[in-house]
């Protein structure tokens, strides 16, 4: 019987999720639930010095926000915990002891200056900058007496300097690479903590998963692992590298030229179920030309042999007319919940529920974020300014007696249905000759402050008899 398959989405917590970041948690996502499998989320924070206050509550908030849902993780704990690296820096040393003891790794007393120097000396001499060893060649006796005196060390890996490591890719296929390109990597740091490398693969091992799906950077480690999978005498998990998301430029895509953090997209108004769909496409496809999923949809259909080489531009375009076509398409009541506290911070009163999901409904139609949603929608709440040019529609002849047919007309209604604005409007023409822009542009202005904007039986319906009557009286001033 083949094993569970179990993948992680393995964040450090270092301030913001990234857009990156939630494709690589969404990818590993969707296959685990593809497959029934388990999705794992693990914190990795043994860098002590880029750990941010706060960047792991934000990160699962996140994650619950936009519904990627894990099976174990911090939080919610799990057969394989614990979830933060930081918890098991008792493990990890464990096992670098048996990677000296197998000839695997070795201590390394080069001081920081020493590296400098080394550094400055292979840049001179036009090499490539990596550490070149020279712990190596220490006896026994040598690392033994440095011990006794207390000197700070890390340890390395013993990487091999002939030959190549060819591995396979599920996303790249056949991967070859020389052995003396690879760094003697540091396993564990003078602090007594692990680096990524050693904790990665050994958490791996013992949370038992089957498939490491990340991003592309990830794929020049890809040798030390391996190597270290080796020394311990483990199977490796099948390795998926995800391509890079780029700016339209195709550079990388960095903060410098827009927003990446998820957090920041949510703040703007952007809906989860937009996000998860764009991101989705960001590096995959699907057999059909299909662009439009739900997240059900996509737990369906994704494959990790649909995953691009390329890299993927995240066209912010296509984003917001994703975004646009949720906002339309999902539940009224749905979109007016996550447009609240735009509502709210704009100091809008919304407590009448009735006129509020009037105005989502028609709103909505008219924007592709929920950032643009109150100043769509600010007509219906807040007093309307008029330019000059808007004052000359209002006061003209034709437009003040058109006001004043309709406060009569309208004051004797008991209800305001469409039947009857649409009856005033024929009435407006055979009564009082008005007809065409001279009859819709005044009474739009009047109304709604714009001589474009919905429909006027939708205006009458949003604002109620009282408040018409009063825009209206307003006019005759």
């Amino acid at each position: 019987m083949e094993s569970e398959i179990r993948v992680r989405f393995a964040p450090s917590p270092t301030g913001y999720l990234h857009v990156g970041s939630l494709r690589t948690a969404l990818y590993n996502y969707l296959y685990a639930r593809k497959v029934k499998g388990k999705f794992i989320l693990r914190i990795e924070d043994t860098d002590q010095a880029r750990y941010v206050e706060g960047a792991v509550e934000n990160l699962i908030e996140t994650l619950n926000q936009v519904g990627l849902e894990y099976d174990e993780g911090p939080d919610i704990g799990g057969n394989y915990g614990p979830y933060f690296q930081s918890q098991r820096t008792e493990i990890y040393g464990k096992y670098a002891d048996e990677l000296i003891e197998k000839d695997a790794a070795y201590f390394c007393f080069c001081t920081s200056e020493d590296l400098e120097i080394m550094r400055e000396e292979q840049i001179a001499k036009g090499e490539d900058t990596r550490y070149d060893g020279r712990c190596r060649k220490l006896s026994k006796e040598q690392v033994q007496e440095n011990l006794d005196q207390g000197k700070p060390y890390v340890i390395r890996a013993k990487i091999p300097k002939e030959g190549e490591i060819v591995f396979f890719d599920i996303v790249r296929e056949k991967v070859s690479i020389m052995w003396e390109t690879v760094d003697d990597q540091v396993l564990i740091k003078s602090d007594g903590f692990p680096t990524y490398h050693l904790a990665n693969v050994i958490d791996d091992h013992l949370m038992k998963i089957t498939h490491v799906i990340r991003g592309e950077e990830w794929l020049s480690s890809v040798p030390k692992h391996l190597f270290l999978y080796n020394a311990f005498g483990w199977k490796p998990p099948k390795m998926c590298h995800l391509p890079l998301l780029l700016n339209p430029d195709k550079s990388k895509l960095s903060k410098r030229q827009g927003d990446v953090a998820v957090e920041d997209f949510l703040k703007k108004g952007y809906l989860p179920e937009a996000l998860l769909n764009f991101v989705a496409l960001l590096g995959w496809h699907s057999k059909s030309d299909k662009e439009l999923y739900s997240l059900e949809e996509l737990e369906k259909e994704f494959s990790l042999k649909r995953i691009n080489k390329s890299g993927s531009v995240f066209d912010i375009e296509k984003l917001n007319w994703m975004n646009g076509h949720y906002l339309r398409e999902l539940e009224s009541g749905y979109v007016a919940i996550k447009a609240r506290p735009f509502f709210i911070k704009a100091g809008f009163d919304i407590n009448d529920n009735e006129k509020y999901l009037k105005i989502i409904e028609v709103v909505r139609n008219r924007i592709s974020t929920l950032s643009e949603i109150t100043k769509v929608a600010a007509p219906f709440y807040e007093t309307i300014k008029y330019s000059e040019e808007d004052k000359q529609i209002i006061n003209n002849e034709n437009s003040q007696r058109l006001f004043s047919f309709w406060l009569k007309n309208i004051q004797v209604l008991d209800i305001i249905t469409e039947e009857n604005i649409n009856r005033l409007l024929k009435q407006s023409t055979d009564e009082l000759g008005i007809k065409g822009k001279d009859l819709y542009f005044p009474l739009r202005l009047a109304l709604f402050g714009s001589v474009h904007g919905p429909e006027l039986p939708v205006i009458f319906d949003v604002l109620g008899k009282e408040e018409v009557l009063g825009r209206l009286s307003k006019m005759l001033d």
